[in-house]
């Protein structure tokens, strides 16, 4: 299981009709402790950080894939 943390701030907040831009800053718990960066569109910072987690842990797991072979 990957563990991670994230912290959103807004390049570009969103409106009513515009998703917002935002930066999002993922790091990860051991043995996973790789930080990355992401600017990502979103709805909202929430959206944002749960994309940029997703993100990171999809990274995570092709690393152990790639470990394993």
């Amino acid at each position: 299981m990957v563990l991670a943390s994230a912290v959103v701030d807004a390049i570009r907040p969103a409106t009513p009709i515009s998703p917002g831009l935002y930066k999002v800053e993922v790091w990860g718990q051991e043995p996973y402790d790789y930080v990355r960066i992401y600017q990502i569109q979103a709805g909202s910072d929430n959206l944002a950080a749960r994309e940029g987690i997703d993100k990171f842990v999809q990274e995570m797991e092709a690393l152990d894939g790639r470990s394993e072979s």
